[in-house]
């Protein structure tokens, strides 16, 4: 198969980390209750490891409760097991196959700490979208040396995917300073 070199690929591939450091935001907990909060949270299940939505709905029924209502009555302590372990400073009360999960308050140093994942997690999206810039940068190199494109064509496609490339770090900064701003709100 012939490489051949495509905008519209790598675009592609760097919204793709876009979306992904913007889901990792989407499950960074900020003083409001939202669905996306237990998407990080795995259920040992049936023999294997499922997301939360594949067992029960998670809803918000107020503004700082989440609501977990478990399909399989067998699965209740398994999703409150979950749930306790991810790590999220969440404690879930059991009211038969309903899981109430009150959102506490969240104090300074736990918003500091929230910062930093997400400074994490936009730092993770950056890196992933200078990687596929790399790998399109080495494309055309490579498409150069083998005399595929010429060099001002190589210049060119090199220059939009720079531009590219910063739009889409920007787009991620963006949403980490709106996130920054959402959970450093009191």
């Amino acid at each position: 198969m012939a490489e051949t070199y495509s905008k519209d690929e790598m675009a592609r591939r760097m919204k793709a980390s876009v979306s992904a450091a913007k889901d990792d935001f989407a499950g960074l907990r900020t003083g409001r209750a939202s669905p996306h909060m237990l998407d990080p949270v795995m259920v040992e299940a049936y023999g294997q490891s499922m997301p939360i939505n594949q067992v029960g709905t998670v809803s918000t029924p107020e503004p700082r409760l989440l609501a977990v209502q478990i399909w399989d009555k067998s699965m209740v302590k398994a999703v409150d097991k979950a749930i306790r372990d991810a790590g999220l400073g969440l404690n879930p009360q059991i009211d038969g196959q309903l899981l109430r999960i009150p959102i506490p308050e969240l104090n300074q140093d736990r918003r500091k700490e929230l910062v930093k994942m997400a400074h994490k997690y936009a730092e993770q999206g950056r890196i992933a979208v200078r990687n596929v810039r790399r790998d399109g940068m080495e494309l055309l190199k490579r498409l150069e040396k083998d005399k595929k494109i010429g060099q001002d064509e190589q210049h060119k496609h090199s220059e939009e995917l720079q531009k590219i490339t910063d739009a889409n770090i920007k787009e991620i900064d963006d949403a980490l300073a709106a996130k920054e701003k959402e959970i450093m709100q009191v």
